[in-house]
């Protein structure tokens, strides 16, 4: 199926949507996510910045689900029937999951961590919309696609060192996102 058209104005309704629910959710959960362990910080050295690791914060909830954004109906109703239904999902600086944290699905989400830092909780907000809209759903926003081709990186040699934040840096200044 098609994603429906949205207007430019729309566009930047739903971006700031998308911005308000990221917000609100970081202030729900912040608290309640813990750092990672130096275990984790140290297999996470090569690719992330100490600042990044330090501040990151993480979340795995039992027993209760991330609730879908209060604002899914409206686009359901504008046509949108693929929203997406997150089983982990990064706000801002804190990764919250329904699901144990694997060691490639931790490096995704602090991919996102990364992508926020330099793009901001606006910015990346915009960018997820225009990204899900232009690429058809889900699986066509670049900075899903940067952040799958990050971890599948890590994840083929995990010894093989490289900077997340100059990948990253490198997307925007070529305008990938």
């Amino acid at each position: 199926m098609a994603t429906p058209h949205l207007t430019p104005d729309q566009i930047v309704q739903v971006s700031g949507l998308v911005a308000q629910y990221i917000t609100t959710q970081r202030e729900e959960y912040a608290p309640r996510a813990i750092q990672q362990s130096a275990q984790l910080k140290a297999k996470f050295a090569g690719f992330f910045s100490p600042e990044l690791l330090e501040h990151a914060r993480l979340l795995v909830l039992t027993g209760e689900r991330v609730v879908n954004p209060g604002f899914y109906p409206m686009l359901r109703g504008l046509g949108f029937n693929d929203l997406p239904d997150f089983s982990t999902v990064t706000f801002s600086d804190t990764v919250v999951s329904h699901v144990p944290f694997t060691d490639g699905l931790l490096f995704h989400e602090l991919v996102h961590v990364e992508q926020y830092r330099q793009l901001g909780v606006l910015k990346f907000s915009g960018l997820y919309v225009r990204g899900f809209l232009n690429g058809g759903g889900y699986d066509g926003i670049p900075l899903e696609r940067n952040a799958y081709m990050l971890g599948e990186r890590f994840e083929k040699d995990p010894a093989r060192h490289f900077s997340v934040a100059d990948e990253v840096a490198g997307w925007i200044t070529a305008g990938r996102f």
